[in-house]
C-alpha cells in the first residue's frame, strides 16, 4: 500500500509540475515585445508613411510650380521683346512643369521703376517711370514679374484636411535692355 502511495504521489507530482510548466510558457513576455512593436507599426507607421509621402508630394510640386515661375521669368528678361511675349512666357514655364500641364495658371506682368527706387513706385507704362524718373543719375528700368498657381489635390484624404491645396511662385527679374 505504501508503494501505490508513493507511486499516486509521484504520479501527482508529474502532473502538477507538467501543468506549471505550460503556464510558466504561457506567462513568459519573451515574446511579446514583439506583438506589441508589430501592432505600433501597423497602427502608427503606416499613417506616418503616407504622411510623409503626400507631403514630400507636396513640397516637390511647390518647388515645380516655383522653379516654372522663374523659367518664365527668365525668357521675359532677355530683351523687351521678350517681356512684352506673354504667350511666350506662359510656354516657358509650362514647358518647365510639364507635369502639371495647363492645370497651371501663369500670370506675367511688365513694369517700369526708377533706378533710384526700385522697390518703390511700379509704373505700367515706360512714358510714366520716364515722367517720373527725372533726376540725374536716375533712369527708368524694367522688370517682368511672373506669378504661378496650381490647385492640388491630394491623393488620399485626411480628415481635418483642405480637400486642395493652392500652390504659388513668384519671380521678378529686370530686363537686360
Amino acid at each position: 500500500m505504501k508503494r501505490i502511495v508513493q507511486l499516486s504521489a509521484g504520479f501527482v507530482q508529474r502532473r502538477v509540475y507538467g501543468q506549471w510548466m505550460r503556464l510558466r510558457f504561457l506567462r513568459e513576455e519573451q515574446g511579446n515585445a514583439l506583438v506589441e512593436m508589430a501592432l505600433c507599426v501597423s497602427l502608427l507607421g503606416m499613417p506616418l508613411l503616407v504622411g510623409t509621402v503626400e507631403m514630400g508630394s507636396m513640397v516637390y510640386t511647390s518647388i515645380e510650380v516655383s522653379n516654372a515661375a522663374h523659367a518664365a521669368a527668365m525668357y521675359g528678361m532677355i530683351s523687351s521683346t521678350f517681356a512684352a511675349h506673354s504667350s511666350g512666357m506662359v510656354t516657358a514655364a509650362q514647358n518647365e512643369a510639364s507635369d502639371l500641364g495647363t492645370n497651371l495658371l501663369v500670370t506675367p506682368n511688365v513694369y517700369f521703376a526708377c533706378s533710384n527706387a526700385i522697390g518703390g513706385t511700379q509704373y505700367s507704362t515706360q512714358s510714366a517711370a520716364n515722367s517720373a524718373c527725372t533726376s540725374g543719375t536716375n533712369h527708368t528700368l524694367e522688370f517682368v514679374q511672373v506669378s504661378t498657381s496650381v490647385s492640388v489635390t491630394p491623393p488620399i484624404r485626411c480628415p481635418g484636411l483642405p480637400a486642395t491645396y493652392t500652390l504659388n511662385g513668384s519671380s521678378t527679374m529686370e530686363v537686360q535692355e
